[in-house]
């Protein structure tokens, strides 16, 4: 091994731990109840946003709000989106989602399913989780989420403000169809 390999070895091992450590990591959170408020979400623990995993969580409660409440969701995701708040285009694509059906969102927690008209089980509970790609580019992230109505993942993308240490939402892939909820099926 030639003194160039040695230097390159050592400042790889230096700069990899923490991308060797990053893909196939899944996170559980479980949340008591869904925030009704910003100042709701804010108060959760994971409102530190220093991974992408607990930005993506709220990101789900975020869109939960706004199925329920256009302005409270609203504010929510422009937190969650930090230094780039809510595009134009963005918030027509949300509500042309939930205009198709609130119950998109509620599909990514532990227990819903079109059974039970995407009912999730309490605590709600939710699991993201990353692959081998999720890490690829420096200060971003591609995290994935399982919904109860769907076959694939959907994603949540993320960016990192190294200044802070925060994550922040990019954008979300999650609001898009899923089977229908067996009271809105009218072959069931």
């Amino acid at each position: 091994m030639g003194l160039f390999d040695n230097i390159l070895n050592q400042a790889n091992k230096a700069v990899n731990p923490a991308k060797q450590n990053q893909g196939n990591e899944s996170v559980t959170f479980t949340f008591e109840r869904l925030p009704e408020s910003l100042a709701e979400l804010k108060a959760l623990p994971e409102a530190v946003m220093d991974t992408p995993y607990k930005t993506a969580a709220l990101s789900l409660l975020a869109l939960c709000a706004y199925a329920a409440d256009e302005n409270i969701g609203k504010e929510m995701l422009n937190f969650l989106k930090g230094p780039a708040p809510l595009s134009p285009y963005e918030e027509s694509f949300i509500k042309d989602r939930l205009r198709d059906s609130k119950l998109v969102p509620f599909s990514y927690f532990k227990g819903a399913k079109p059974e039970n008209n995407y009912t999730p089980d309490t605590p709600f509970t939710v699991t993201i989780f990353s692959n081998p790609y999720s890490f690829q580019n420096e200060n971003y992230a591609t995290l994935h989420v399982n919904s109860g109505g769907a076959d694939n993942p959907r994603q949540f993308r993320l960016r990192l403000k190294p200044s802070t240490g925060v994550w922040y939402l990019l954008e979300q892939q999650i609001l898009v169809g899923i089977r229908p909820a067996v009271a809105d099926d009218p072959w069931a």
